[in-house]
């Protein structure tokens, strides 16, 4: 067995995949921390691009070559990215809209906190029957996968966050869901914790093994990708206990949105200054 061929069969999708992963969070973050007047054409951009993935993951469904394996992991991709602005930006998020009360506990505020995100929920169930629905049967469902992955870790993200953890990344979240921070809870790890980046690390390796072991290119890609993405996923969730903050990786998205923080917070000390003179 020639071992560069091998290597190259799976380096390269695994290249592409953090390529992908870091472009693809940035700019999301970049587009939700812009001025709220923007969020209607961001979403209604993110809507046409998230319609033409479902297309793309239809059309890509009967090829297994490496090229449609990439092209299918990147409409998976952007799937999920539809979902995020959607919720980012505060079109689909909840019912409950306000921070948490002190004396919620227990069972009253987890459902509380699920009402938060309750409409996204929904929203992200459709959008993987759909994909189910695009390419079910078919040869090449990595887009199906790849959103499975995404929506599996965004909600153990969530609950890790809910549960406790030190890092919440909490700076990262637009003002106008600034009330997701009260739902937050300030701990060393929580029982779950352990649970998820197990999960990950396991489904990872067995996907990483899958494309090690793949008889043609396809499957080596079709295993590498959502392998690469698992793995980062769990690598995400080590973000929340370890002390190395890992969303430094995407902080020069927030310049916008720091920006106008400074001339808001420069325009309220202007106004108290001609209040008291």
């Amino acid at each position: 067995m020639n071992i560069v061929p091998a290597l190259l069969a799976i380096g390269a999708p695994v290249a592409a995949t953090l390529a992908l992963w870091w472009a693809s969070t940035g700019a999301a973050l970049y587009l939700d921390a812009r001025d709220r007047r923007t969020f209607g054409w961001t979403l209604a951009g993110a809507s046409a691009l998230g319609l033409g993935a479902l297309g793309l993951s239809f059309a890509l469904g009967p090829q297994t070559t490496p090229m449609a394996a990439g092209l299918g992991f990147s409409a998976g991709l952007v799937c999920w990215g539809w979902q995020l602005v959607a919720f980012y930006t505060g079109f689909v998020t909840g019912p409950r809209k306000s921070a948490c009360e002190p004396n919620l506990k227990d069972f009253a505020r987890f459902v509380e906190a699920a009402r938060t995100g309750l409409y996204h929920e929904i929203a992200s169930a459709c959008g993987a029957l759909a994909l189910s629905a695009l390419v079910h049967g078919q040869p090449n469902e990595v887009a199906l996968w790849t959103y499975l992955i995404l929506w599996a870790m965004h909600v153990s993200a969530k609950l890790n966050l809910f549960l406790g953890v030190p890092n919440h990344a909490e700076d990262l979240l637009p003002d106008h869901l600034a009330h997701l921070k009260s739902f937050m809870t300030n701990r060393p790890m929580n029982l779950l914790f352990p649970v998820s980046v197990t999960a990950a690390a396991l489904i990872a390796f067995a996907l990483a093994r899958q494309a090690a072991e793949a008889a043609n290119a396809f499957d080596a890609t079709a295993g590498a990708m959502p392998a690469t993405l698992m793995a980062l996923a769990g690598l995400e969730h080590w973000f929340m206990v370890t002390p190395f903050e890992g969303n430094v990786l995407w902080r020069f998205t927030q310049r916008d949105r720091t920006s106008r923080t400074r001339l808001r917070a420069r325009g309220e000390g202007f106004k108290v200054f001609g209040d008291v003179t």
